[in-house]
C-alpha cells in the first residue's frame, strides 16, 4: 500500500469557536454543519482545544437539575444498518454517504447483532497495513 499523507485526507474546512462560545451555540454549529467537533481557537487561530460529540454526553450526564427527557425525544429511528455479511467497503462508503460513525448490525431472525464503526475501519485499515510492511 503506498504512503498516503495527511494531507491527502486531511479537511480544511473547519468549523471553530472561541473558549467564550456557549455550550448551546457549539452545539447548534455541529448540528447546522452535520459535524461531530469543533475546533476551540483564540483570537489568532491558535489551537486552544476541541470541543466533540462524547464531550456533550458528559455535559448532558451532568447537568443539574435533571430534564429527565426521554431518549425517543432525540433518537434516529431511520437507521441504515448493515448486515453481517456486507463487504466493509460498502460499509465505509454507506457511513461516508450518510456521515455516520456507527452502523448498527441486523440479522433478520436475531435483531441487533452488533455494530460497526468508524474506528472499527481504522484499526483494520493499520493492522492490514502492518500486514502489508511486514
Amino acid at each position: 500500500m503506498e504512503d498516503v499523507f495527511v494531507a491527502r485526507l486531511m479537511s480544511t474546512t473547519l468549523h471553530t469557536v472561541s473558549p467564550d462560545t456557549l455550550v448551546e451555540d457549539a452545539a447548534q454549529l455541529m448540528l447546522d454543519n452535520n459535524i461531530s467537533s469543533v475546533i476551540v481557537v483564540d483570537g489568532e487561530n491558535h489551537l486552544e482545544g476541541i470541543l466533540t460529540t462524547t464531550d456533550f454526553v458528559h455535559i448532558v450526564a451532568k447537568s443539574q437539575p435533571k430534564a429527565e427527557t426521554t431518549v425517543s425525544r432525540y433518537m434516529t429511528t431511520d437507521v441504515v444498518t448493515a448486515d453481517a455479511q456486507d463487504s466493509i467497503v460498502a460499509v465505509a462508503e454507506s457511513l461516508t454517504e450518510h456521515g455516520f460513525h456507527h452502523m448498527p448490525v441486523v440479522d433478520e431472525a436475531e435483531g441487533v447483532i452488533g455494530i460497526i464503526t468508524t474506528s472499527d475501519l481504522a484499526a483494520y485499515l493499520s493492522q492490514s497495513e502492518q500486514l502489508v510492511s511486514s
